[in-house]
């Protein structure tokens, strides 16, 4: 794969990822009910827990697409890797909930943020810096 296709790739389903995740915990803050079971109440704890996912998810969305507008490969990958890390603990939370529905969802992204992450890794032979004397 060439180091343009990869890199649009890892763009598209990071961009799709970030989003998601950021919408997510904004529908939260906004509208809980929602999010909640149907028959939760949303409470004050609800609030603060729904802010403190947004204040994780919403910079990794601005970082991760900042990267993608300058299509910065080397830090798309570290970003990527991030929102594919955030996504993987999401399916550990679904798996302790018993809930299918949001351990599989979360843990086929995850999956496909990894596989594109690697394949613009690959492509774009990205290196560690090495300190020169």
């Amino acid at each position: 794969m060439t180091t343009t296709k990869a890199m649009r790739l890892a763009s598209l389903v990071t961009a799709i990822n970030v989003l998601v995740a950021s919408g997510f915990s904004i529908v939260g803050i906004i509208r809980p009910q929602y999010l909640i079971p149907a028959e939760s109440v949303p409470t004050q704890a609800s609030l603060i827990l729904a802010m403190y996912a947004a204040a994780r998810t919403i910079p990794l969305a601005l970082f991760a697409l900042c990267a993608i507008c300058k299509q910065a490969a080397s830090a798309l990958v570290l970003l990527g890797a991030l929102a594919g890390v955030v996504q993987l603990l999401d399916a550990g939370i679904g798996l302790f909930e018993h809930d299918f529905g949001k351990c599989t969802g979360p843990l086929f992204i995850a999956v496909l943020q990894f596989f594109v992450v690697y394949l613009l890794h690959r492509s774009a032979r990205i290196t560690p810096q090495t300190k020169r004397e």
